[in-house]
């Protein structure tokens, strides 16, 4: 049987020897050199070693895993409009965010507004160590012009983008990343490390009155999509003017 190096690479990764994996999972060393060789620990088993190393089932041990069931798992909700999301959850998920907090939209200036708590934590998370990136629309770009063009509000979406660029740039420390997008804005993403809350845009409709999805990243079958997706709009991006950026 092939070595196992995922498995050997990510107990490395967590500071474990396989002595110590082997006693966090409640296992006998032989056991976890068996894993190493490329055999495979019962599900049960296989749930406690992932969420030890902090890592997917489906990393550690691709073959053992029903992906089909595990891409189903990763919807955790879907709401109708984006005012029936549980207004509390946008806080929570990012007072939980450890490494990764994501935004993209073209303003998003409803955070600001209803959320006391998202600029002081969103700052705290970046001096605490979390990589905090915000995507906003270009207020001067041809993007935002024909979303109000759609939205027929006269320049409105524009005018939230500054507002809100201009109230991050003042509030947020050095340590987050801000950048301009012109691109078309078929969903905004909001990440807090393995959560997705994903806004649908839908054409003529207001993003408060449009689908949210609410993912938990397990073998990564849509949430990947989506962090691609991102990935690329930030690559695409230019760095706010007036800020150090990594």
């Amino acid at each position: 049987m092939p070595v196992n190096e995922r498995l050997r690479r990510a107990f490395h990764r967590s500071g474990l020897d396989i002595g110590g994996l082997a006693e966090a999972s409640g296992v006998s060393t032989k056991s976890v050199e068996r894993w190493i060789a490329g055999s495979t620990p019962h599900p049960r088993t296989r749930y406690r070693v992932a969420a030890i190393l902090q890592e997917d089932e489906s990393y550690l041990w691709p073959g053992a895993v029903d992906g089909a069931s595990l891409a189903g798992a990763e919807l955790v909700a879907t709401y109708p409009r984006r005012s029936d999301v549980p207004r509390h959850l946008w806080t929570e998920l990012l007072r939980a965010a450890e490494r990764d907090v994501c935004l993209l939209a073209y303003a998003g200036l409803w955070l600001t507004e209803e959320h006391a708590d998202w600029m002081p934590t969103l700052a705290a998370k970046a001096r605490a160590g979390a990589r905090v990136r915000l995507l906003l629309g270009a207020p001067d770009g041809a993007q935002l012009a024909a979303r109000d063009s759609e939205y027929q509000i006269g320049g409105g979406v524009a005018g939230r983008a500054a507002a809100v660029t201009a109230y991050y740039q003042q509030q947020m420390p050095p340590e987050v990343e801000i950048r301009l997008h012109d691109t078309p804005l078929y969903n905004s993403i909001y990440r807090f490390d393995d959560e997705l809350l994903v806004n649908a845009h839908v054409y003529g409709i207001l993003a408060a009155h449009t689908p949210v999805m609410h993912f938990r990243r397990m073998d990564g079958a849509y949430f990947h999509t989506y962090v691609e997706s991102y990935e690329r709009v930030w690559a695409s991006a230019r760095p706010l003017a007036g800020r150090e950026q990594t």
